[in-house]
């Protein structure tokens, strides 16, 4: 299981989310920020800081935003 960043952060971009990463496992995409799932620790670092609640534990996930989950793979995986 990940964190996953959401909708709520497309065009926001904070970034608070990545200087209190641990693992460095939050990388900017072009109109918003990713978690790599197979980096991230589930340490919720990220979420407590988030100004916007974008970023949600994957198992709670709302479903119209369980799309970011997949968007975030293949955002890492290059496709």
């Amino acid at each position: 299981m990940a964190y996953v960043i959401t909708s709520a952060c497309r065009d926001e971009k904070a970034a608070e989310c990545v200087e209190v990463c641990p693992v460095d496992c939050i990388h900017e995409g072009e109109d918003m920020y990713y978690i790599d799932p197979d980096v991230c620790i589930d340490c919720g670092a990220c979420e407590s800081v988030c100004p916007v609640q974008a970023i949600f534990y994957e198992e709670e996930l709302p479903e119209e935003e369980k799309i970011y989950l997949e968007k975030a793979r293949k955002f890492f995986s290059g496709d």
